[in-house]
């Protein structure tokens, strides 16, 4: 029997701390609810989970206005209106209708599936209890066909967070709880080193260090992520910036080049150029 045990991949760095959390909610065959910054991997894991443990994954990505029926299932009946006024045979089986949603799907999966819940905090604050139900017995009903549809595996859910909103207490007693920390330096060297193998350690090291200076300025509105970070090792590679250029020899701030790939926003340019500015002029 094959043992659902996640020890990462080759391409996906995972903490002890993160292993031992998937492991823990697949134990207790409860969901793992992955909280972290934007860019430290949630969405991801799920996709690692599925190739590490050799399972199908199936992923419902949430948006502001999903409901949670859809995860479910939804009923055409605007397509059996129109194909009743067209004649069509396929009217007299409301099962043509019937639109597979992605839990449903992972329902039916002939092996234990990874079902992908991303961003749930997206969608309104009834949505979560909305799914209480159907989460804990692994079945729902389809009113329209009179079918019971129940899990032939338990899935390992995967449900991710940005902490746009608080989700209900009832569903966090059902879940496994996981905080993403947002890598240290070594941890981020590692990282790096799966995208960019046979990185020149000083590029490497003069770019973790610019790195970490820019998302410890005080008031940023967003801090550069660890797919930023990716990004910018990227156009330092094709633009051939030399790690010199990186360096603040009088370890004064400085605004890094191709700084458009860390820093997304106008408020974030203007704070660094006035830490800059107030720093050169103080002489520090």
């Amino acid at each position: 029997m094959r043992k659902d045990r996640f020890e990462g991949t080759s391409t996906y760095i995972a903490t002890d701390d993160l292993k031992m959390a998937v492991n823990a909610a697949v134990t207790l065959q409860r969901p793992i609810l992955i909280k972290g910054e934007p860019g430290t991997g949630k969405t991801q894991l799920a996709i690692e989970i599925a190739n590490s443990l050799h399972r199908p994954l199936f992923e419902w990505h949430i948006k502001s206005t999903t409901k949670a029926q859809q995860g479910l299932y939804e009923y055409d009946a605007v397509a059996r209106l129109r194909d009743s006024q067209l004649g069509d045979d396929r009217v007299h089986d409301i099962g043509n209708y019937i639109q597979h949603g992605k839990i449903w799907e992972a329902f039916e999966s002939e092996e234990k599936p990874v079902l992908l819940i991303d961003e749930i905090d997206k969608a309104d604050i009834e949505f979560p209890n909305d799914l209480l139900r159907e989460l804990d017995r692994m079945e729902f009903y389809v009113y329209e066909t009179r079918q019971l549809v129940k899990a032939t595996h338990r899935p390992i859910i995967v449900i991710t967070s940005n902490n746009e909103k608080e989700l209900p207490d009832a569903f966090l007693r059902r879940c496994f709880f996981h905080y993403i920390k947002f890598p240290d330096q070594d941890t981020m060297a590692k990282i790096v080193d799966v995208h960019f193998p046979g990185l020149k350690k000083t590029l490497l090291r003069e770019s973790l260090n610019a790195f970490y200076k820019v998302r410890d300025v005080p008031g940023l509105k967003k801090k550069p992520s660890t797919s930023e970070l990716l990004d910018w090792i990227k156009l330092l590679l094709a633009e051939d910036i030399p790690p010199e250029a990186l360096r603040s020899d009088d370890n004064r701030t400085a605004i890094p080049p191709l700084y458009g790939a860390l820093l997304k926003n106008e408020q974030d340019v203007h704070l660094f150029e006035r830490l800059v500015f107030l720093d050169r002029r103080s002489g520090h």
